[in-house]
């Protein structure tokens, strides 16, 4: 059975939390760990999610670098504190507006989804991982406000008859 190789469908949406403190390899380090626990592979890895303001923090765009082809998601703290998580922190809530960073985040961007890992914590960095519902049913992971990734399972596109696009 050698040769024979193992291709992951990117269909996992990572949310991330970061302190200002994060050492830049932090989130990478937690991730990998988190994944290998979960049994996920990294390469199943379609997107990043953060907070607004967070995708340059050091240890979230070193974890992107880490990762071709995967882009970072921000959302406004007021549309994460609208997102119902399993595990809200009112510390968080009061630090940065939302009572859950990386599983909120994780859920806005794979609409529709759920929670696969919920929140997982080092001294400085929280991770979160959701899959699609698109994924879930065994569709391409696509979100619905960008175009696909490239690099990632792609999406057809239906025209109606006569459409020359």
């Amino acid at each position: 059975m050698s040769g024979l190789v193992s291709v992951a469908q990117r269909t996992l949406v990572v949310g991330i939390g970061a302190s200002s403190g994060a050492e830049r390899t932090e989130v990478l380090r937690l991730l990998t760990d988190t994944l290998r626990e979960a049994g996920l592979p990294l390469a199943a890895v379609a997107r990043l999610a953060t907070v607004a303001g967070k995708a340059d923090h050091p240890a979230v765009r070193w974890t992107a670098d880490h990762l071709p082809g995967v882009p970072v998601d921000e959302h406004p703290p007021e549309a994460l504190a609208g997102v119902t998580v399993p595990n809200p922190s009112p510390a968080v809530g009061t630090a940065v507006g939302t009572a859950s960073v990386a599983e909120a985040a994780a859920l806005a961007s794979a609409p529709g989804g759920r929670l696969v890992v919920t929140k997982r914590k080092s001294a400085r960095a929280t991770v979160a991982i959701a899959r699609s519902a698109a994924a879930a049913a065994g569709g391409p992971y696509d979100h619905p406000n960008r175009p696909p990734t490239p690099g990632t399972a792609g999406t057809t596109r239906t025209a109606p008859l006569g459409d020359p696009s």
